[in-house]
């Protein structure tokens, strides 16, 4: 199985032109979107989307506005990313746009560029804070957080992804993203000729041995 995921996007406009307009970009940059109109259907598709990132206009027409949806989500799920799409000036988002803690800003008018909301989101999605501390050294398997030291054990033992959801009480999207974090952390991404599921698998039998 590869090591990384397509990253999901819930898109929430409630302009329907630009709501199809964005999503488009955004699938022919790899990502997998959904979209929604307004705050009360966003929560309603978060639930069965389970998104990486989180792309909304402020002003939705209704309330909640984005920069409440954006806070309520952030709650649920910490890791998401955020980002306010917005015809708003900068300024008036505030130095932590919207109030919302990490999130980033673009203009609608920037919408000329492509490029420009592509790189915005991927920033977003590159800065989210991994929440358990690393063990020291910072290299191998001292990389890596104790759940994840977890998370490679059931791959030792030969376990799936669903398997590893079941067990560990997660959703097998959560699963894949702890795994591809692994996969980064060791090092065992990028050469086609080698399973990163198998080299962290044997990095970690080699320092623990057969895991149960």
């Amino acid at each position: 199985m590869g090591s990384r995921w397509t990253r999901r996007v819930l898109v929430v406009e409630d302009q329907g032109a630009l709501r199809t307009l964005v999503c488009d970009l955004l699938e022919r940059h790899g990502f997998e979107t959904a979209a929604a109109v307004d705050a009360a259907e966003a929560m309603r598709r978060f639930a069965e989307f389970d998104p990486d990132a989180l792309l909304t206009d402020i002003d939705l027409g209704t309330r909640p506005t984005g920069a409440e949806l954006a806070s309520m989500l952030s709650e649920i799920a910490p890791h998401l990313a955020i980002v306010f799409l917005s015809s708003y000036p900068r300024a008036a988002a505030g130095a932590a746009a919207m109030g919302v803690a990490r999130a980033a800003f673009i203009s609608k008018q920037d919408l000329d560029s492509p490029e420009t909301l592509v790189d915005v989101l991927d920033r977003a999605l590159a800065e989210r804070p991994v929440p358990e501390a690393p063990v020291a050294p910072r290299e191998g398997l001292g990389a890596l957080t104790r759940h994840q030291l977890e998370i490679l054990s059931m791959i030792a033992s030969g376990r799936s992804n669903e398997r590893i959801a079941a067990d560990t009480g997660a959703s097998v999207r959560a699963v894949e993203r702890s795994i591809s974090r692994i996969f980064e952390r060791l090092g065992v991404t990028g050469d086609p000729t080698v399973s990163p599921r198998v080299a962290a698998a044997a990095m970690y039998i080699a320092a623990f041995g057969p895991s149960r």
